[in-house]
């Protein structure tokens, strides 16, 4: 029985050592399509990243002008004012008010088969704040939209 044992604890001491460490995934997808909606409704970005980055693809086939999305992070809080300012911006500006401090981060605006990608710090999050990703393509903000938990 001894022996039985020792060879358990053995095999379990190396199945541990032979199973990598898993590092933390500081990147998520989001796709949107043609009927103004985000395939995902929730990021989770872990607290060990440096930098998180979102990629954006529009799986729809509508061009940018007439279904165009881009992906926004800002706090909760801030979301419509950033889309009204956004509006006003326009597409040129990629519905994104210019140095507009409220923004986290934001891809470009996209259309159907396109893609981007963004990158931020992950030290512009706060622990206790509330923060969401949207497209701020006007109109679309209000259903595309969710949670980015930190």
């Amino acid at each position: 029985m001894k022996m039985k044992v020792k060879g358990i604890v053995a095999a379990a001491i190396l199945s541990a050592a032979a199973v990598p460490a898993w590092a933390a995934t500081c990147e998520a997808t989001v796709e949107g399509n043609d009927a103004m909606q985000f395939n995902v409704k929730e990021i989770t970005v872990d607290k060990s990243c440096k930098k998180f980055t979102v990629h954006l693809k529009h799986t729809g086939k509508l061009a940018k002008a007439a279904m165009g999305h881009n992906l926004v992070i800002a706090k909760t809080a801030d979301l419509q004012g950033i889309a009204t300012d956004g509006a006003a911006a326009g597409p040129a500006k990629d519905y994104v008010k210019d140095g507009d401090a409220r923004v986290i981060a934001h891809t470009k605006l996209i259309g159907g088969g396109e893609s981007d990608s963004v990158s931020f710090d992950v030290s512009a999050l706060k622990a206790g704040e509330s923060y969401s990703y949207f497209c701020s393509f006007p109109g679309h903000w209000a259903v595309m939209k969710g949670a980015i938990k930190f």
